[in-house]
């Protein structure tokens, strides 16, 4: 379907929607790129159009501006709905139906659907009930996992190292009607495993690996993500076979049979260690900050992979890669994830070719660039080799005028 100049709509307004409209921004298409809310950075490289991401006003912009494609960046609207919708109003969405993105919206469904179709995970208990969970947790061997069963903007993860610990998790949790998991602790590196799929046929991405914890030695308490690198050199030949035919596959599959079929990005969080590989959680879209560092690399047009997913005809398309790698740094606000400082002036660098500052929390005020959330900036760089990518990341971090901004030294260091 394809065609020049076609009008694309990008919804969301942080860091993996900035790398979203940039690689857009390069297709052969020329596309007219439009983004809702957006940011200060993206407002540079498309017409941001102001809303509130429900389902009604993007449906009202999407058919205002007579939207060709429109894609979903996070994961709120996809569980919403959104994409049922635009497709209903016949509009070419890209992301999964509400049914199949229930696979992140809640955690004790996801984990159940494992357990149904023997896909290899931590074993784990699921509560609604504040005094059963406490009960449960004198039972616990410790460092054990507590989960926020709901969407938690990858904050909703506590690992206790303590009963005390986790009884206060849980507290939190379930203070309201909310619903958790406690589940046993994995060790080993964390891999971030992302693929696109039309619902039939499936084509992995490069592996990327997220540095999730605020500080450096992976201490702290969980953020939505404070650096990636891409390619990760972390699962041999046999264990990403293994990966495709004993998660990916059943987990397709899976959805299939349970009138879900998946159609959009599949992100699988694994734990790799020396006993193999399991499933951490499953995200239904693209990562954040994976994406900075993934798409950076994919040479094939990202215009024609949207379409042969929402065509189901991903079999006829080839994934061409860059032989470079990549790194990104978030760098956060002071405080971040606990309670921040906005509206804090910002000057960026002149940058070589190969570097980009993508935004995720900033805004105008007047003239002047200023934070607006907690994750403000990611500095991400491709290079012939990882270690270069990071030298040249970290020289443009120090280059970068924010005042008490916060981000981790260590980023890429394991390799």
């Amino acid at each position: 379907m394809s065609h020049r100049g076609m009008k694309i709509l990008v919804v969301g307004s942080g860091g993996r929607e900035h790398a979203l409209v940039k690689k857009l921004g390069t297709s052969i298409y020329e596309p007219q790129l439009f983004c809702t809310p957006g940011n200060a950075g993206i407002a540079e490289d498309a017409e941001c159009l102001d809303s509130d991401m429900s389902n009604d006003a993007v449906l009202n912009l999407a058919t205002k501006h007579e939207i060709d494609l429109c894609i979903v960046g996070p994961e709120v609207p996809l569980v919403a709905g959104l994409v049922d919708e635009l497709a209903a109003a016949g509009i070419r969405a890209f992301g999964p139906s509400a049914k199949a993105a229930k696979l992140e919206g809640s955690k004790a469904f996801s984990k159940a659907f494992m357990q149904r179709h023997n896909i290899p995970t931590a074993a784990f208990e699921r509560f609604d009930d504040v005094n059963a969970a406490l009960a449960y947790l004198r039972t616990c061997d410790y460092p054990t996992v507590v989960k926020d069963s709901d969407l938690a903007a990858g904050k909703g993860v506590t690992i206790a190292q303590t009963q005390e610990e986790a009884q206060a998790a849980v507290s939190a949790i379930l203070s309201g009607n909310g619903e958790l998991i406690i589940e046993d602790f994995l060790t080993g590196q964390e891999v971030s495993f992302l693929l696109f799929s039309d619902g039939k046929e499936y084509k992995p991405m490069l592996i990327a690996q997220d540095y999730k914890q605020a500080y450096e030695g992976d201490t702290g308490p969980m953020t939505g993500g404070m650096g990636t690198v891409c390619p990760a050199p972390l699962l041999s030949e046999a264990q990403h076979d293994y990966v495709c035919k004993s998660i990916v596959e059943p987990t397709l599959q899976g959805l299939q049979d349970e009138g879900a079929a998946f159609k959009g990005v599949l992100f699988i969080g694994l734990m790799v260690n020396e006993a193999g590989v399991k499933v951490l959680e499953y995200n239904v879209r693209f990562g954040d900050p994976e994406t900075q560092v993934v798409l950076p690399l994919l040479k094939t047009d990202l215009i024609d992979i949207f379409d042969a997913v929402i065509d189901e005809t991903l079999k006829d398309v080839k994934l061409d890669w860059s032989d470079e790698a990549a790194a990104c740094v978030v760098m956060a606000a002071p405080g971040y994830p606990q309670s921040y400082e906005k509206g804090i002036g910002l000057e960026l660098p002149s940058l070589p070719p190969n570097v980009e500052i993508l935004h995720a929390g900033t805004a105008r005020r007047g003239a002047e660039l200023i934070s607006s959330g907690g994750r403000v900036l990611n500095v991400r760089a491709s290079a012939p080799t990882l270690e270069e990518a990071l030298d040249e990341v970290y020289k443009t971090v120090k280059l970068v005028n924010f005042p008490g901004a916060q981000f981790r030294k260590d980023i890429g260091k394991r390799f």
